[in-house]
């Protein structure tokens, strides 16, 4: 009796003692924790330089920072609240029966399960046994986490049989991220694919609904789930949406509309699921750092497989005519706005209609509005009309030179000079001509491959005129620094001719190899090389305004060695040559140069109406530049024409005189 009555105390002991135990071990740990600087980091701060710092108390995780412009600036945040122990709604206890009778102690074995597991074995039925405390949970950059995480896991969990009251919890779980308030601290995120995740598994999960025969409407604020049993009669195939997309009383409206010719083929009893997200597209543009702005509700849809294509009516956002609108789907695998899966029907200022092709690819649709995107007639109009002058100028001046050429490069140094200006005049050619092919492209994605040729030969033909006016400089350098007659003047042609086209070409071939395996090397809807993210567009900008920097300084140097060479020395007439060199450099270089400069402005800022005309007038009238400044101006051209002019005009002029002669010479009569 005794000893059974010692045990009975013992099992009773057993787990305060255990208890007891771990708040102790709790408290000690508490106690070790040390207070927390609640400033960014301690330390001088010298740019790109990195640190971290943990979370204020109460909150798990770290912070990271980086140093710009002397100030630490946040760029990851995991700080998060929920756990494996708060986030359910029920505590887990130790409990005991009375004494002599079964002891059931119960543990959470939080390190050998995960909270999706034991979500499953604590409410399988709908859920919700989570849901209370994720909805009162601060939206922080790790809960978000926190939460992207459980709603994969629970997606990857559940293979089958998802009911409504399943579908309410886990649509309430995503509402909690999806919240407006909460999109900037998707930026903080470390794992910047975390939206395509929460995407994905919003539609993996919906993938597996069952409808029960009857329609489903589960609306929350920022995730609006429908869906309807469709017969081959044709009915049942449209659904509709209004949400709002923020705190504003304005409500955003959608439509999802299949046809009846279409419905025709489907199954009787077959089911149609629409998802609406009227932030998701922020997000993803937040996390992913996209160069786009969604312009409507994100809509996934799930289809039978007899459906392939479906009508989407999408409202914009915001009201504009002048801005770009394409229609595309979310591209699973590459993370991705992709137009290949949508084209554009209608569009006015308020609505979009869109067809799409749904698949295993593509299941989310949206619309996109480019905020870089500035069309405007007086810009097309400058664009073609100088372009056409342009080109017309680039004949007329190859036209010039080669009239001339046996007139103007007698000597080695003037014949080396109109090498040069030969090819940037061809150059400029091959450009605006490239140019033109890129525009009638229709993009990127309808024609995909050509965009990326077109692209890449402008890309070359332009670096290849910047090139030319560097190896002009270096000739003059050369011209300088050294005697003309040390080196044949063969390699000096191989020379300029590696310059001129070696460097253009190794740079226009290491940008696409670079960027294009992963879509970054064109715009989203033009022929042209791209800005945001991959910034391939620095591959063009960056060479040529160094080799602007180049030429001016060439020509300071210019000046002031020929203020030291006297007019009566040897070296006389080659300096005279080198300056009419320079001041072709000193004229065209600034006009080049400025005209990339707007470009790269543009790049950075397109918003300016002002910017896209001065950058259009200096683009297209290049070549009309080239032929005033660098043929035109140029006293021994003009010499050399009028010499041929002149001697064209004796040359028409012999029939007449050979005439005259033979007509006033007197003839004999018979004698």
């Amino acid at each position: 009796m005794i000893p059974a009555f010692l045990l009975s105390c013992l099992l009773f002991l057993l787990p305060i003692e255990s208890c007891r135990t771990l708040c102790q071990a709790i408290t000690k740990s508490k106690e070790k924790v040390p207070n927390r600087l609640h400033d960014p980091c301690n330390g001088i701060c010298v740019d790109n330089a990195r640190c971290s710092q943990l979370c204020p108390p109460g909150t798990a995780g770290t912070m990271g920072f980086v140093c710009r412009m002397k100030t630490w600036r946040k760029i990851t945040d995991t700080c998060r609240t929920l756990n494996a122990f708060n986030i359910f709604e029920e505590k887990e206890t130790y409990t005991v029966q009375h004494f002599g009778a079964n002891v059931n102690v119960k543990e959470y074995d939080g390190h050998d399960e995960t909270i999706a597991e034991k979500l499953m074995h604590r409410c399988p039925a709908d859920l919700s046994c989570v849901t209370r405390n994720i909805q009162h949970s601060p939206q922080i950059p790790g809960n978000i986490a926190v939460i992207v995480q459980l709603l994969h896991n629970i997606s990857m969990a559940l293979l089958e049989n998802v009911n409504e009251a399943k579908m309410q919890s886990y649509s309430t779980m995503a509402n909690h991220v999806l919240d407006s308030k909460s999109i900037s601290n998707w930026t903080f995120i470390p794992d910047r694919n975390s939206s395509c995740i929460l995407l994905h598994s919003v539609n993996s999960f919906a993938r597996k609904l069952s409808l029960d025969k009857r329609p489903l409407d589960i609306a929350r604020d920022f995730i609006h789930t429908t869906g309807a049993i469709v017969s081959g009669n044709g009915t049942g195939g449209n659904l509709s949406f209004s949400m709002r997309v923020n705190d504003t009383s304005r409500r955003l409206t959608g439509k999802v509309l299949i046809n009846k010719e279409d419905l025709q083929r489907v199954p009787s009893s077959s089911q149609v699921i629409s998802i609406a997200f009227p932030t998701l597209g922020a997000i993803l543009e937040a996390s992913l750092l996209e160069n786009v702005t969604v312009n409507g509700l994100v809509i996934s849809v799930i289809l039978p497989k007899e459906l392939q294509r479906v009508s989407m009516i999408f409202e914009k956002i915001s009201n504009s005519e002048e801005r770009k609108t394409q229609c595309v789907g979310w591209h699973s695998t590459e993370s991705r706005w992709d137009q290949q899966a949508c084209e554009r029907i209608r569009e006015n200022s308020r609505q979009v209609i869109c067809k799409c092709r749904p698949s295993k690819l593509f299941t989310s649709f949206s619309i996109l509005m480019s905020p870089r995107s500035l069309e405007h007639p007086v810009l097309i109009y400058i664009t073609y009309v100088g372009l056409a002058i342009s080109i017309c100028s680039l004949v007329i001046c190859l036209t010039i030179e080669a009239m001339v050429w046996t007139q103007v490069t007698k000597t080695e140094i003037s014949y080396l000079r109109h090498v040069c200006i030969a090819n940037i005049a061809a150059t400029l050619l091959g450009a605006d001509v490239w140019f033109i092919v890129a525009s009638f492209l229709s993009g990127p994605i309808e024609h995909h491959s050509g965009c990326v040729a077109a692209t890449f030969f402008v890309h070359f033909f332009y670096l290849s005129v910047f090139f030319w006016m560097l190896a002009k400089a270096l000739l003059i350098l050369y011209g300088i620094l050294i005697v003309f007659h040390t080196l044949p003047k063969s390699l000096l042609v191989a020379s300029l001719f590696s310059v001129g086209y070696g460097c253009p070409l190794a740079i226009a071939v290491i940008t696409v190899a670079v960027t294009e395996p992963g879509h970054g090397y064109l715009q989203l809807h033009i022929c042209w090389l791209n800005w945001d993210p991959t910034k391939a567009l620095l591959a063009f900008v960056v060479p040529a305004l160094a080799i602007v920097a180049v030429n001016l300084t060439t020509v300071l140097l210019v000046i002031v060695k020929t203020q030291r060479v006297a007019s009566g020395s040897s070296m006389f007439q080659e300096v005279r040559a080198v300056v009419r060199i320079s001041k072709n450099i000193a004229i065209l270089t600034p006009l080049l140069g400025l005209t990339w400069g707007f470009g790269l402005a543009l790049a950075l800022d397109g918003s300016s109406l002002a910017f896209h005309i001065v950058f259009s007038l200096l683009n297209a009238f290049q070549g009309f530049f080239i032929l005033v400044f660098g043929t035109i101006l140029d006293p021994k051209i003009r010499a050399a024409i009028k010499g041929r002019v002149a001697s064209m005009k004796w040359i028409s002029r012999i029939p007449e005189s050979l005439s005259s002669e033979f007509t006033c010479q007197p003839t004999k009569g018979p004698s």
